[in-house]
């Protein structure tokens, strides 16, 4: 007997949504499969919390950082990362998700989710051609950083404790690992 699983496009996905089949489940697209997301533990939601209020205070009015809320990405994919830097469109959002080119880069928290965060999630973040994709590994306390897309899988990735990281949407402005991490 051979197994057949469905794919999900981003419309049937959105029309899901909007009546309400998946109205009590923590799930996201990730292509074109819906994927039960992992349950926040203390640490990770005390993480994400921290670093977005020090992420909004530094980026001020450069860029709009968004908490767990959805992307649209072209491979079928409508992940909700922790952390999304985008551009400040304002309203816009109204009537659509940020799009990869609205993205300046992203961030998830892991400790249960690590190896899919690794894996799976770098792979689509990078297949939809995001620039920059951050994870922070809460059990290790390290931020790894993937840069540079191509051909599906980011060709750089540098892991960091301390010291300074300065993103590549906004090179003039050095964030501070720690404030990332959150130890």
């Amino acid at each position: 007997m051979t197994v057949t699983t469905v794919k999900w496009s981003l419309d049937d996905y959105h029309r899901m949504i909007a009546v309400g089949i998946l109205a009590d489940r923590r799930v996201e697209l990730l292509n074109g499969e819906i994927v039960e997301m992992a349950i926040e533990g203390e640490p990770h939601a005390y993480s994400r919390n921290e670093a977005d209020e020090y992420l909004t205070e530094v980026l001020g009015s450069r860029a709009k950082v968004r908490q767990d809320s959805p992307i649209t990405l072209p491979n079928d994919s409508e992940p909700e990362p922790d952390i999304a830097i985008v551009q400040r469109l304002g309203r816009e959002y109204r009537s659509h998700h940020p799009y990869p080119e609205n993205i300046f880069w992203l961030i998830e928290y892991a400790e249960s989710s690590l190896e899919k965060d690794l894996d799976v999630k770098s792979k689509i973040y990078a297949e939809a051609g995001i620039p920059e994709y951050w994870v922070v590994n809460l059990k290790a306390m390290q931020l790894i950083v993937f840069r540079d897309p191509q051909n599906g899988a980011y060709a750089s990735q540098q892991t960091l404790i301390s010291g300074t990281i300065n993103p590549l949407a906004f090179p003039d402005l050095a964030i501070v690992v720690e404030a990332i991490l959150n130890p």
